[in-house]
């Protein structure tokens, strides 16, 4: 269970225990023979104004948790409470009315949009519905959110097909911000785009962010990315958290096999390091049938293996101040002074990634 990333504060969010299994196989009055387990016991607290990054290959339940926790799907067991509020509890009502403080940006800026209608129409769509505006100051405030994530307002009338990628994916996030929410969960906002246009995108949303003192849950496979973006990083694998750090300890010192794959996988621009690359065995296991103990035994590359790895399923514990581990190999760490500082290091807000002398409006 990862604790708050400040114990003094309550978190905004707080998931215990998510699960979500989808049933297989059955039919017409035949019961399901089997589950997939996309999201299997995930726990995390979410601070007011960090940017937790939520990372691992493709199939680790990423997106499902992102999902359980705006509740737009509903969890086979465990609990959100947002701001306090346990999200189960509310009526229909009430859960719409508290959407307004938890949006979402989707990954794909092509499907996210709908065709016939213009972005205009679209970014005025959640002040309508929640009745934020209406009439000439909704049209008012739809044209300064365009020009607040980088695009001219005299566009709103324009439809989607008529912007690249990057251009659409502006849009989308003006949307989640029609309504002015306090969290927003970015599934992948950058991995559809081309690389010359996302850095711009998120330098877009580290200004926003700061500017509006929103709270991100980004969930993303490339840790390149994540490295710019996150004060956290929570590493997922077949639907379960095996380890949790602040960001900067997780770049230096990946204490799960898991996590350590995955940051080897990471390029290095200087030609003269050689870093070690960690090739992991065979693929994932499949979410419907998921190994006994440990998820990760069958691919693991730590030396001290053995049989135990296979039936016992390792806790999310303390390994070293601040950084949570799922491992029953990995002991408690003598955490030198250095260490200290990378584990209650947090990101500056005024880095940017470097960008091409593009302007926004015609990326």
């Amino acid at each position: 269970m990862s604790g708050p990333a400040h114990p003094d504060v309550a978190p905004l969010v707080r998931a215990r225990d998510l699960q979500r299994h989808f049933p297989v196989g059955g039919g017409l009055f035949r019961a399901p023979t089997g589950a997939i387990r996309a999201v299997d016991g995930v726990s995390l607290d979410i601070a007011r104004g960090e940017t937790l990054a939520l990372v691992g290959e493709s199939g680790s339940g990423k997106t499902t948790t992102g999902r359980l926790i705006l509740h737009l799907d509903v969890p086979t067991g465990g609990t959100v409470h947002f701001d306090g509020t346990d999200l189960a509890s509310l009526a229909p009502a009430p859960l719409r009315a508290m959407r307004r403080r938890m949006q979402l940006v989707f990954q794909d800026p092509f499907g996210s949009l709908n065709p016939r209608m213009t972005i205009g129409d679209t970014v005025k769509e959640g002040l309508l519905i929640h009745r934020l505006a209406e009439g000439a100051e909704a049209d008012r405030r739809t044209r300064a959110l365009l020009e607040e994530v980088g695009l001219r307002a005299d566009w709103a009338n324009r439809y989607p097909h008529e912007f690249s990628g990057g251009q659409r994916q502006r849009v989308g996030i003006a949307r989640a911000l029609s309504v002015g929410p306090d969290f927003v969960v970015l599934d992948e906002p950058v991995s559809a785009l081309d690389v010359s246009v996302q850095a711009q995108v998120i330098n877009l949303l580290m200004d926003l962010q700061k500017q509006r003192g929103l709270t991100y849950l980004f969930i993303a496979h490339d840790l390149s990315v994540v490295e710019h973006v996150a004060d956290r990083v929570a590493v997922m694998y077949l639907g379960r958290i095996v380890e949790l750090a602040p960001r900067d300890a997780i770049f230096a010192e990946p204490l799960h096999p898991y996590a350590q794959a995955l940051r080897s996988a990471v390029p290095v621009a200087d030609p003269t390091v050689r870093a070690r690359r960690i090739v992991l065995a065979g693929e994932p296991p499949s979410p419907a049938d998921p190994p006994t103990g440990c998820p990760f035994h069958p691919r693991c590359h730590h030396p001290a293996r053995d049989e135990s790895c296979a039936r016992l399923v390792p806790p999310l514990e303390e390994k070293a101040p601040a950084h949570l581990v799922a491992c029953h190999k990995q002991p408690p760490t003598t955490i030198t002074w250095e260490a200290q500082q990378v584990a209650g290091a947090t990101r500056q807000p005024e880095r940017h990634l470097p960008v091409l002398a593009l302007d926004a409006r015609t990326d």
